[in-house]
């Protein structure tokens, strides 16, 4: 396997949709960070897979719905892998549906923070990163933040 100088975090990585895109990346040379929260049995299994193959991996746990330890996990990143060069936004939560009078603050406020700020934050920092403008690296390849329902998908890595 060849590793070229791609960077990619992919939240809530461990399982689905997550996993798969990271053993796809890895094939195609990224250097990949996975994120977990609760799920690390997951998150290890997929890490290892890629390592096995001759690939860079690190999982790192995270809650991304917390600011601060977005802004770890990203230097965290940047020690362990280097200049993050792409992300993916995978993570979200679903609860059991129920009805709007049944909901309580604290509920939608758990999910408004998994599903939206979680996106605004990661995709922040890795901007701060990628951004020529703060002294990002010039890559080849152009770097993208893309989120889980992307309308382009399947997702083209490279």
């Amino acid at each position: 396997m060849m590793i070229n100088d791609n960077v990619l975090l992919i939240t809530g990585s461990g399982r689905g949709i997550g996993a798969a895109t990271a053993l796809l990346a890895a094939e195609r040379g990224y250097s990949i960070c996975l994120n977990y929260l609760n799920d690390e049995k997951s998150a290890v299994n997929v890490r290892d897979q890629i390592l096995s193959r001759g690939g860079k991996c690190i999982a790192i746990r995270a809650d991304v719905s917390d600011e601060r330890q977005v802004i770890a996990m990203f230097d965290d990143i940047d020690r362990q892998l280097g200049a993050i060069t792409h992300l993916v936004n995978n993570v979200g939560i679903l609860k059991q549906k129920m009805a709007m009078i049944d909901m309580d603050g604290e509920r939608f406020q758990q999910v408004l923070l998994t599903n939206v700020m979680s996106h605004f934050y990661c995709s922040r920092e890795a901007i701060k990163r990628m951004s020529l403008s703060r002294g990002g690296a010039r890559r080849r390849h152009r770097q993208r933040v893309i989120r889980r329902s992307e309308k382009r998908f399947p997702l083209r890595i490279r």
